[in-house]
């Protein structure tokens, strides 16, 4: 739609910054006029009634069309090559794995010399835990972010990540980093500044005189930490003012009411698209809009500003993709990919963190009927979109999907949650799991779960008991987890560690800076003798290693795994067995997972009820063929194992 006011602005923005005739010149005008009304009429639905709306938003596009003057000749052919394949984010060729830089080679310089690892592994993805400055002892693991644009020196420099970042693109490797939207470290400048009682930066933040305010919203809003954080705002004796602190209390909660906020916020997200980061990923975007009377939670304005934000990364920096990490329920999830006329128009990934908790729960209970129940809504995301798919994190494990889904499964939904949380803390009988509960609320008795993906598939209580037969379970199920993961439909994300199966370390019990939060326990700091492991054969480390190479380069081979909506769940003939299947065109995959230590007999008209029976199978895993039998014969599937079934004709 034509609006002259806002096109004159974009004109005399254009002539300002001197966009010419060149093609990325050209190319940035065509993105930001087609894309102006919609930045326009989502900036109104935010601030149309704020004071400085006209100044803030002139801020906003001269921010854009800064970030696109800054951004390389490199970058923008780079951009071009994305744009040219389409939604480049959802193929089958992209395997991730999350890390901190420090614990996992001490430094960013030192990451670039271990590429040949990752290309190894069949890894070309890397997501870098927080990068940025945070004080020592109050970073929550650098989510506490004192300077949005310069390095930690424990990591290095900002050189030293354009370097690997150059580095990595010419291995066709790609790169996540975060951007804490939600709140700043009590250090950052715009804080201290508040603290000695510049009013611009009070305005930044949720700062009161009193506490009638904050006694008003936290009569509806919950703790996030309530045993290490309890409440909502701490005192500031600087200023004599209360500050909202949702997280922690050296966490200072940002104003998104304020527009000059977001115009510096989307400053700093496109400085870190002129790094080259091909998805940035946004820590906590669920609670970036505070209103009284609510939660402060999932707020439709929060969608708002991420539904602007894609809009101007799309006309600065259209190469880079949005994770929203949201850890919500499964209805509410699909929300973070976008509604009405902004479907698919606002995160282009979400963590599937309801499958990853379903994992678990099957783990446990070698039963998938839970896991099935939870399905009709993960299979709502919009085509375009996808999935951060995943079996372990930095995070702990939250069991967030909804009652109805465990009552569906024949469980009590209050006894179901209490055995799995004493199933991985050990406490279950039969349990061979080492895990430990996190943020256990004394009220509700709600809990989540900490632990390294091998401590709690057992390893490392195999291996305290030097028991042969113990460890080959343990391994098994660590190979089943994440082959559900790489084929269930998104982005496989590994966590540095589980690769070689790291279990819990617990030297974080020395640290006064990290012994209050026992998810550091599956944080571990590796040791590269232990690595280079994965070249002694029968080794653990070589053998999940190498399971993990195969499901790697299987994946990659099969087009049909590619995310373009295609998953398919089949009937629950076996109700240890979960199976689904994945069809592009003419080519079908058929997935099988058994999660309980017997074996599993699945009828094979399991593989015939969706039209078109396959003949012959071919497993990509094993290796072997299969001629689909009749009905109550039946596929058998080893505990702790899986079939990758291709079909094929005679």
């Amino acid at each position: 739609m034509y609006d002259y006011i806002l096109h004159q602005q974009i004109k005399a923005t254009l002539i300002k910054f001197k966009i010419g005739k060149e093609e990325d010149d050209l190319s940035f005008y065509s993105r930001l006029i087609s894309n102006a009304s919609a930045i326009k009429s989502l900036f109104d639905e935010l601030y149309q009634y704020h004071p400085k709306a006209t100044e803030q938003f002139d801020g906003l596009i001269d921010t854009l069309t800064a970030a696109h003057k800054k951004r390389t000749a490199v970058l923008h052919k780079k951009d071009a090559a994305k744009a040219a394949k389409g939604l480049w984010f959802l193929s089958n060729e992209i395997t991730g794995m999350s890390l901190y830089v420090d614990n996992f080679c001490d430094n960013i310089s030192n990451l670039g010399g271990k590429l040949d690892y990752f290309k190894k592994l069949g890894v070309n993805f890397l997501h870098l835990m927080p990068l940025f400055e945070s004080p020592a002892g109050e970073s929550d693991g650098g989510y506490a972010v004192s300077n949005f644009r310069k390095i930690d020196s424990r990591f290095g420099t900002l050189d030293d990540l354009k370097k690997v970042q150059q580095k990595m693109s010419a291995e066709d490797m790609y790169l996540m980093i975060d951007i804490v939207l939600n709140h700043t470290s009590h250090q950052h400048e715009w804080a201290l500044k508040a603290k000695q009682g510049e009013k611009k930066y009070q305005d930044y933040f949720y700062m009161y005189d009193d506490r009638s305010i904050p006694d008003t919203f936290e009569q509806t809003m919950p703790e996030v930490f309530p045993e290490a954080a309890p409440g909502n705002f701490t005192f500031i004796p600087e200023c004599g003012k209360w500050v909202m602190t949702v997280f922690h209390k050296y966490q200072w909660d940002l104003n998104f009411s304020n527009p000059a906020v977001l115009v510096e916020m989307l400053d700093v997200i496109l400085f870190y698209a002129n790094l080259g980061v091909d998805v940035l990923r946004i820590d906590a975007p669920a609670f970036i809009w505070k209103q009284i009377g609510t939660t402060c939670q999932n707020l439709p304005r929060a969608h708002t500003i991420l539904r602007l934000l894609k809009q101007c990364v799309q006309v600065a920096s259209p190469g880079m993709a949005l994770l929203g990490e949201a850890i919500v329920a499964p209805k509410e999830i699909m929300n973070y990919f976008g509604t009405s006329n902004f479907i698919a128009k606002e995160c282009d990934f979400a963590y599937n963190a309801t499958q990853m908790a379903l994992q678990w729960d099957a783990l446990a209970t070698g039963d998938t009927r839970v896991m099935l129940a939870a399905q009709h809504e993960l299979l709502k995301k919009p085509y375009g979109t996808s999935w951060i798919t995943y079996t372990r994190c930095h995070d702990d494990i939250g069991l967030g999907y909804d009652d109805y889904m465990i009552q569906q499964a024949s469980f009590n939904p209050y006894q179901h949650r209490g055995y799995l949380k004493d199933f991985y803390s050990g406490n279950a009988v039969g349990s061979t799991a080492m895990g430990a509960l996190f943020a256990v609320n004394p009220k509700t008795q709600d809990a989540r779960i900490s632990g390294t993906l091998a401590s709690l598939c057992g390893l490392e209580k195999a291996i305290i008991n030097n028991n042969e037969a113990e460890i080959n379970t343990a391994i098994n199920r660590i190979i089943v987890m994440q082959a559900c993961t790489f084929f269930i439909g998104g982005l496989p994300m590994l966590f540095y560690g589980d690769e070689v199966g790291y279990t819990n370390d617990y030297s974080y019990l020395d640290n006064s800076a990290k012994s209050y939060d026992n998810r550091w326990m599956h944080r571990p700091v590796i040791d590269w003798d232990k690595n280079n492991n994965i070249d002694t054969e029968g080794s653990i480390e070589e053998r999940i290693f190498s399971a993990l190479q195969l499901l790697n380069s299987i994946r990659k081979k099969l087009p049909m795994v590619a995310d373009y909506s295609n998953l398919t769940w089949l009937s629950p003939y076996n109700i240890h067995v979960a199976g689904f299947l994945r069809q592009l065109d003419e080519q079908r995959l058929f997935c099988f997972f058994n999660f309980k230590n017997e074996v599993a007999y699945v009828d094979w008209q399991v593989v015939k009820e969706k039209g078109n029976p396959p003949a012959l199978l071919f497993d990509h895993w094993q290796k072997r063929e299969y001629i689909v039998g009749r009905d109550k014969e039946y596929l058998i599937v080893e505990p702790y194992s899986f079939c990758l079934l291709e079909a094929r004709q005679r």
